[in-house]
């Protein structure tokens, strides 16, 4: 498990780094919102864009949810598929670290 101590860190820093196509900020804010809503600390989300902040939400919570409709009405409103798999990348990073946080602290008989 040593070995892969650095692993998460240096995925969310690949994440939300400074290269892509998405405004490193954005990005940044959506990790934040995705891991407020599994259960980290309050974000906030005035970067977020509304419509972009509702599909953040439900990826966060429920990512079985997401319809290919959805997708389709992100790109209507002009959204790039770089722009979306961006955003969708940094929710699963922000609402997975969450979520293995509690998980381990959880095992270790604590609570995040």
């Amino acid at each position: 498990m040593e070995r892969h101590a650095g692993l998460p860190q240096r995925l969310k820093e690949s994440i939300l780094g400074p290269r892509g196509t998405t405004d490193p900020a954005l990005r940044r804010a959506v990790e934040a919102r995705a891991e407020e809503l599994a259960g980290g600390p309050p974000a906030d989300v005035s970067a977020i864009p509304e419509g972009l902040r509702q599909y953040v939400d439900t990826l966060a919570r429920h990512a079985h949810r997401i319809t290919d409709e959805d997708i389709e009405a992100l790109r209507r409103a002009g959204y790039s598929e770089d722009t979306l798999f961006e955003v969708s990348a940094a929710a699963a990073v922000g609402a997975g670290m969450a979520r293995l946080e509690r998980g381990l602290a959880a095992l270790k008989g604590g609570r995040r």
